[in-house]
């Protein structure tokens, strides 16, 4: 049996979709960030010395990273489902979306989350200005232009196909699911991006998508 170590308002929620597409037996273990740090627990320490989520346990296997989970189930698991045919052209898209999201996507994404909080957390009263002046800095000259060029890239690819990999939902389109909601809860993502804004209604209406959001419950992408 599959067990996923589920953090509250992490990129586990990811793992929990794939494994409804595949219609796939699991179960979950529920960890919650700390109030204040919004840190995970201790305790998932004890399935990966990192202590991060997400992470799965098959039988003797234990499988961190998002990606290197999502290669796993489908190459283990899919029996040919949610993956072009290997040596095709979509099939090498797929691989390449399938680690554009983590390694190209999530970085400014993550990097805006980090100044937005600074902005806002308690420092003493002269600190502020020159932390928000720094902050606001960082985020004009940077960070915001950045994720402005990844959310045109990801809507001009759009144009020519229905999915990122290809005509067919794969699961390089549940990967790339966290950094496009993510970007809609932190950045705007609709306004001139009918496309994406399209994708993220199709996703979003998928049973097995319906069906993991209630087995890991509510969600806020503006926190994880």
């Amino acid at each position: 049996m599959i067990t996923v170590h589920h953090l509250n308002n992490s990129r586990s929620q990811r793992v929990l979709w794939l494994l409804e597409e595949l219609d796939l037996p699991y179960t979950v273990k529920r960890y919650e960030r700390h109030a204040k740090t919004m840190l995970a627990p201790p305790e998932l320490r004890a399935v990966h010395p990192l202590g991060k989520s997400p992470v799965i346990t098959d039988g003797e296997h234990t499988v961190a990273e998002s990606g290197a989970i999502v290669e796993y189930l489908v190459n283990r698991h899919g029996g040919g489902r949610l993956a072009p045919a290997p040596g095709t052209p979509e099939h090498l898209r797929y691989t390449y979306w399938l680690h554009y999201a983590e390694g190209s996507a999530m970085p400014p994404l993550l990097l805006k989350l980090v100044f937005d909080t600074i902005e806002t957390a308690p420092m003493p009263f002269f600190i502020r200005p020159i932390a928000k002046a720094i902050s606001a800095q960082a985020k004009s000259q940077f960070i915001l232009p950045q994720i402005k060029q990844h959310l045109d890239f990801m809507e001009a690819e759009l144009a020519q196909r229905d999915w990122f990999a290809g005509p067919a939902f794969s699961a390089a389109d549940i990967q790339l699911s966290f950094p496009l909601e993510a970007a809609a809860a932190r950045a705007n993502l609709k306004h001139g991006r009918p496309r994406l804004a399209d994708w993220l209604a199709r996703v979003s209406a998928r049973p097995a998508y319906q069906r993991a959001l209630a087995a890991g419950g509510p969600y806020d992408y503006a926190a994880g």
